[in-house]
């Protein structure tokens, strides 16, 4: 049985790479009309036909969250001088359903531009799992995703399609150590995965400070970051000098007997990227214990009773 199933994913993932590496000349494909539901309803797999906007619904695993509205009203108004330059793709749900697996920032722009159908290349698949699989790795193929969101993807191929790095790595073409790099994003604090999102902080600058164990050291140098604008190369410096600073016993690591338990310490983590500081929560045998918050100026101080609504 492991055989078999091993078998049918060598075939899936050779499929979808056929699929990736033919897309150019599956596009010069003639472009047929599907403005009614029931208008070739058999013969539309496989091909690039015009379909209605409203008949299109959002992939709810597509990977990309954010949109820029400026970004969007751009386009709109170019396809609306032009036209859709490049088909959207989708797969058939019902002859009068479709859903996005590429292409939804053209389908939102065209929705803006007031067009009634947009050309899209229709895709069949046999299963769920391979329908993610598909979705997923046609946007990390033609998607302009943030690191953010390739992370999810890619996490998202492990967790949903049962892959490892190295085949989600294999699938992608890309190294191990690559991919292994974009899923440790995904530990960094809430904060600091939204303003790498955003584009407020790069993905070099993110990965040196995941260097740090701690949030706090992490959300630390991320406010230095905002605040005084620091190169990557330094905030690898100032982390390297952190690090020292720990093995000279600067921090100390709490004796095995004050640890927190895993569900304080992730209190206390989740208090500390609320705050964007250093939080310390004791906790004695009772339940009773108290939590330290805290702060480096009266400016710090105030931000952080924004926090709390004081």
């Amino acid at each position: 049985m492991a055989a078999t199933n091993n078998s049918k994913k060598q075939a899936l993932g050779k499929g979808i790479r056929a699929l990736l590496n033919t897309i150019d000349e599956e596009m010069k494909a003639p472009v047929q009309s599907a403005t009614s539901s029931s208008q070739n309803a058999g013969a539309t797999i496989g091909s690039i036909v015009r379909i209605p906007v409203d008949l299109i619904v959002v992939n709810p695993k597509q990977p990309r969250r954010d949109f820029d509205e400026n970004a969007l009203k751009e386009l709109s108004e170019s396809i609306a001088l032009h036209d859709i330059i490049q088909p959207i793709t989708v797969i058939k749900l019902s002859p009068s359903k479709y859903q996005l697996i590429s292409g939804e920032r053209r389908w939102r722009a065209s929705k803006m531009a007031g067009l009634k159908d947009i050309p899209a290349y229709v895709r069949t698949a046999s299963d769920d799992q391979e329908m993610l699989e598909l979705a997923l790795l046609e946007n990390l193929q033609r998607e302009n995703l943030n690191a953010i969101e390739i992370a999810l993807s890619y996490k998202m191929l492990m967790d949903e399609c049962a892959l490892t790095q190295e085949q989600v790595a294999e699938r992608m073409k890309k190294e191990r150590s690559t991919v292994a790099n974009y899923l440790r994003m995904l530990k960094l604090p809430p904060d600091i995965q939204k303003a790498v999102r955003d584009g407020q902080l790069s993905m070099g600058h993110a990965r040196a400070i995941i260097s740090l164990e701690l949030i706090d050291q992490q959300l630390y140098v991320f406010r230095e970051v905002q605040q005084k604008g620091l190169s990557v190369r330094q905030v690898e410096q100032l982390v390297k000098d952190m690090q020292a600073g720990m093995k000279d016993g600067v921090e100390k690591v709490k004796p095995a007997a004050q640890q927190l338990p895993p569900a304080y310490k992730r209190i206390e983590d989740n208090m500390a990227s609320h705050f964007s500081t250093k939080v310390k929560m004791d906790r004695k045998k009772n339940g009773k214990g108290a939590v330290l918050i805290e702060f480096y100026s009266d400016a710090d101080l105030e931000r952080i009773m924004e926090k709390m609504g004081i």
